[in-house]
């Protein structure tokens, strides 16, 4: 009963450690000039602000993404975009799926706000948005091949899930391991007590 209680308040702190460092680092991110790869950000504060006629976007196709920040709410993002026609699109797979519509909520929040404020090789452009729902987005999809989709939220929890469970069962049944892990986590601790 005892390694079954040790066990359970390893794995607890454990499943503390990394929730507690994606918050902070998602709250860190929401106050930064713009997102990072995995967090939204702040508003696109630095970078010339683009005044002139409509540029040739056909240089986005050359980059994988670019930062688009709402102006309602302030946030940013990194997003996936392409050109057709000399024409900007951005797009999200999750509006076709109710857990989709739930989960992310800048594309009803873009759809309603109607511009954005975009960054592209470190220019900004105000610009206006529309949402598709036929037409130029079937031109985009055989373009790009599909939604470029990278490793999804499930297999990212996924993934986490099975790591902790392999170090709960290693614990439990590896001698040695309960030692290591806790030692691990008093080094952890006293770093970030400092």
């Amino acid at each position: 009963m005892p390694q079954l209680k040790n066990g359970l308040i390893i794995f607890i702190c454990l499943l503390l450690i990394p929730i507690t460092a994606v918050s902070t680092a998602a709250v860190k991110q929401r106050f930064s000039d713009g997102p990072n790869r995995v967090f939204s950000g702040g508003p696109l504060e630095s970078g010339e602000l683009y005044s002139g006629p409509e540029p040739d976007w056909s240089f986005v196709n050359e980059i994988p993404t670019i930062e688009m920040q709402l102006m309602t709410p302030p946030t940013s993002r990194v997003i996936w975009t392409v050109e057709h026609n000399s024409k900007l699109y951005v797009w999200s797979g999750y509006m076709g799926t109710t857990v989709g519509r739930m989960w992310k909520q800048w594309p009803i929040q873009a759809e309603r706000a109607g511009k954005a404020l975009i960054r592209v090789n470190g220019v900004r452009y105000e610009r206006p948005l529309a949402r598709l729902t036929a037409g130029e987005e079937l031109v985009i999809r055989s373009k790009t091949g599909g939604l470029k989709q990278g490793v999804t939220m499930k297999r990212f929890y996924i993934g986490i899930a099975a790591v902790l469970a392999l170090t709960v069962l290693a614990v439990l049944f590896v001698p040695g391991v309960d030692d290591f892990v806790e030692q691990t986590f008093q080094r952890y601790l006293g770093r970030a007590a400092r």
